[in-house]
């Protein structure tokens, strides 16, 4: 990897570190308990490093949503072109969904950790992030289905729709995964939700 490609990783890296110390601490203390410069000195930067990347708390909170989708665009662009568009995704969403790491590791969830992250998904200030942070990550899923399909993103159907599908997909794990009792592991409901898609979502029988 060349000098430019270095500096990129670490920025990308710099950008999910701080994402998820802010993550843990809203899980942890609650939304509006949480500063600026806690999540910095969480990540073991300065306050201006952090204005580098967000320029709010809730930009960096949502950020590791955006990124999520990223990973799962750039992990389907590394699957095999002969490879059917529903088991790349799947392979894809495996790979990406927790950014490269192993999803949960076959566990269940600690249920204080879900706690947390049920009151930081509702938090009604992050909501307009979220959205902007799911209409992004439809856009880099959508070109990447594009490219192995010869469509067009823009003026093409079928991305578009892969893409919302996709999207939905995701939506549809995490609240499974934040209100299944008992807990399942992330990788499960995954495998379930994708291979229901992969089979055209046939009726439950």
């Amino acid at each position: 990897m060349d000098a430019k490609g270095l500096r990129e990783r670490k920025k990308q890296e710099t950008r999910i570190a701080l994402s998820w110390a802010a993550i843990r601490l809203t899980v942890e203390r609650g939304y509006a308990q949480v500063r600026i410069e806690d999540i910095a000195a969480e990540a073991g930067v300065s306050t201006r490093t952090f204005s580098n990347y967000f320029g709010t708390k809730g930009e960096a909170i949502v950020a590791r949503h955006h990124e999520r989708a990223r990973a799962i665009a750039s992990a389907l662009r590394e699957r095999p072109a002969g490879e059917p568009i529903w088991e790349a995704i799947t392979a894809a969403a495996l790979t990406g969904f927790a950014l490269g790491e192993p999803v949960t590791e076959g566990q269940v969830p600690d249920q204080s950790w879900l706690a947390g992250i049920r009151l930081m998904v509702a938090e009604p200030a992050l909501q307009s992030e979220f959205h902007k942070a799911g209409a992004a990550g439809e856009a880099e899923i959508a070109r990447v289905v594009a490219e192995r399909t010869g469509t067009d993103a823009e003026a093409d159907v079928y991305p578009k729709l892969v893409a919302g599908v996709v999207a939905t997909a995701l939506n549809v794990v995490t609240q499974q995964w934040l209100r299944t009792e008992p807990p399942r592991p992330m990788e499960d409901l995954l495998q379930d939700v994708f291979a229901r898609l992969a089979a055209g979502l046939p009726e439950p029988r």
